[in-house]
C-alpha cells in the first residue's frame, strides 16, 4: 500500500473527500516527522512507538576496493509495534 491507497482507504473508511483525506493523513505524518525532530516519542495505544536512536559514528570498509572508510553518527527513526498491531497480524 502506498500513499494514494492509504488515502483512498482513508476516504471510504471515513466519508470524507479525497482532499480531506489526503490533508489528514499529511497532517498526522508531519506531525509524527515534527515530533520525532523535536526529539519526543510518539505513542499510540495499540499500535505502536515511533522514536529515534542515536546511531554512533564507526569506521566501515568499502566491499570494492577495501579502502576504510568513516560513517558519520546519525539519528535513526525507529517503530515498535505495539500488542495491537501484532494481535491483529498474526
Amino acid at each position: 500500500m502506498n500513499k494514494n491507497d492509504l488515502v483512498a482507504s482513508v476516504a471510504s473508511d471515513s466519508g470524507l473527500s479525497k482532499a480531506d483525506s489526503t490533508k489528514a493523513v499529511d497532517a498526522v505524518l508531519d506531525a509524527i516527522t515534527s515530533s520525532l525532530k523535536g526529539g519526543t516519542e510518539v505513542r499510540l495505544v495499540g499500535f505502536g512507538t515511533f522514536s529515534v536512536s542515536r546511531r554512533q559514528a564507526t569506521t566501515g570498509r568499502n566491499p570494492r576496493t577495501g579502502e576504510t572508510i568513516q560513517i558519520a553518527a546519525s539519528n535513526q527513526p525507529k517503530f515498535k509495534a505495539g500488542k495491537g498491531l501484532k494481535d491483529a497480524v498474526n
